[in-house]
This record gives structure tokens, sequence and C-alpha cells, in this order.
């Protein structure tokens, strides 16, 4: 077997078409001129029976429906999903589990800070059925069901919006990454759609991959501005830009290896549009853009 990877929805909070936008993207999508996206979640395996899911987007419910892979069976109950691996606590990325409710013996991976502020909803999923939560960070990794071996890697510590700016907050990182590797076949993905800031960490994980999944959420430095909505810069909100001599394409130019996609696209970014000199410039560097669906084999 090989590691198997699908891209479950690959926008950015919000979806493509989002809700409450009517820029030019988002129309064109409306109009069926460009092809909408659900919001960012992956799957992946490592034996083709037991998935995992690399967070939990509010559109799940649609996503695994679209998934033959993924559909219950073969008893009434039965599930190939065994649980879900946390980036960070954002609402588009753990607004799922609650898809999820009632499903026994799933188990949950986040780090410390993200597993605290989820405690409220961990007790009323627990309800319906218990599941195991477990520390992302601890030392060593761990090993998933379908012989995966996993570790994750701090990115960040922006708090999501939601938290009140008084509350008490536990120390640490809110944001990671996951580097994933087959024990069979040796495949290693790098799982990172939330990136404020370029790190020797990443650099290392993107070394030694065969794919990486990385935060394309902005095209441009300037491109929440472009759209009326000035003053939130992408460095508030916690992703680097794609271009720009500190983007990530300027830093995956380093490391031509591995298979480079970027996911978590946000409704501004022009890389929606096959067509863009954008999506031209990100092929001609190496980089790809896939719809929502694809699947992957490492």
């Amino acid at each position: 077997m090989v590691v198997r990877v699908v891209l479950l929805g690959t926008a950015a909070g919000g979806g493509f078409p989002q809700w409450n936008c009517a820029c030019a993207l988002c129309a064109a999508a409306r109009d069926g001129k460009l092809p909408s996206r659900t919001q960012e979640c992956a799957a992946v395996t490592g034996n083709g029976r037991d998935w995992w899911l690399l967070n939990a987007s509010p559109d799940l419910r649609a996503q695994l429906a679209a998934t033959p892979a993924l559909w219950p069976g073969p008893g009434p109950r039965d599930s190939p999903l065994r649980g879900v691996l946390l980036t960070d606590a954002e609402a588009d990325h753990v607004s799922g589990l609650a898809a999820l409710r009632g499903a026994a013996g799933l188990k949950v991976y986040a780090a410390p800070p993200v597993r605290a502020v989820l405690g409220p909803a961990r007790a009323a999923l627990d309800r319906y059925a218990p599941w195991e939560w477990a520390d992302s960070l601890a030392d060593g990794g761990f090993v998933l069901a379908g012989g995966l071996v996993v570790t994750a890697h701090p990115m960040g510590a922006r708090i999501p919006k939601y938290v009140p700016a008084q509350a008490p907050v536990p120390a640490g990182p809110w944001v990671t990454a996951y580097r994933v590797e087959d024990l069979a076949s040796g495949g290693v993905l790098v799982y990172a759609p939330c990136v404020g800031v370029w790190s020797p960490v990443l650099d290392e994980l993107c070394a030694g991959a065969d794919c990486v999944l990385l935060d394309g959420t902005f095209f441009a430095a300037d491109e929440m501005g472009t759209v009326g909505r000035s003053g939130a810069g992408q460095a508030a909100l916690g992703h680097l830009p794609v271009t720009g001599p500190d983007g990530t394409l300027a830093a995956l130019a380093r490391h031509p290896g591995p298979r480079r996609i970027y996911t978590h696209l946000n409704n501004t970014n022009p890389l929606l549009d096959p067509a863009s000199p954008a999506r031209a410039h990100v092929s001609e560097h190496g980089a790809e853009i896939l719809p929502d669906g694809s699947e992957l084999l490492l």
C-alpha cells in the first residue's frame, strides 16, 4: 500500500464563493465560470481501510458524501474514519467535529491549547459517544491505525478570534503542521495549511517530504486591501502570502524535490482562476492548485 490523500476541501474559511461576497471571483463562481470549493480539509490513509481526517471543516458532511472511500459500511454503523488531526482551533477547522457526533471510538489529536479551548465542545461531543482526545505534540509523535507515523510541529501562536481577549489562555503553540510517514512505503506528507512565519522547521520538513500541502490563503501581501478591507493585513491573519520576497513560493524554491500543492485558498485569491496570470506564475515555479476531491498517492 501507499499513502493516499484526498483533498476534501481546498478553500479558506467561508468557502468559495463566500456566501456574503460579491467580488469578481465569487460572482464568476456563482455563474459557473469558476469551480466552487468547500472549506479546507483532507483525509489520509496508509492501508485504504483506516482513514484519518486532517482538520474537520464546516462542510464535512458534504465532503464525506462526495468521497466513496469514506462512505460507511459494510455494517449499518461501520465507518472507515478513525479520528481527526487538528492543526489549530479555528472555527473553519473544528466545526465539522459536530457532524461526527455519536461516532464511537474516534480519536482527536490537537495541541494542548487547542484541546483546552475546545473543552466545552469536547464535553458536549462526549455526551453523544466518548472520544479520546490526545496531545499531538507528545514527545516522539504517534502511530495511527493503518501504519502511519505522525509528528506535529509548532507553526505559530495565533489565538482564534472567538476566544475573548481577557480570557486566560494556555501557553504553547496554537497552530501546528503535521508530518505523516507511511511505515511500509516510506512516503512522507507534510500538511501545513496555516503558516504565519516561515521557519527552519518548515525547511526541514519540506526537505524530507514527498508532498507538501501548504498554506495558499493569499496570493499577494496587499490582497485584502484590494477588495476593500484594508487594515486586516495577512500578518494579523496568520497567513504568509504566496508571492513576495518573504512569500512561500520563494521558500518552496529551495525544495524542488517534493510535490508542492497550495490549499486553504481565500475567496480573494486570483489562484482560484485557472486562466489567471497568478496561476501561470505559480505553475511556472513548480507548485500546483488542485480541485476539491483530488486524490494523491505517495
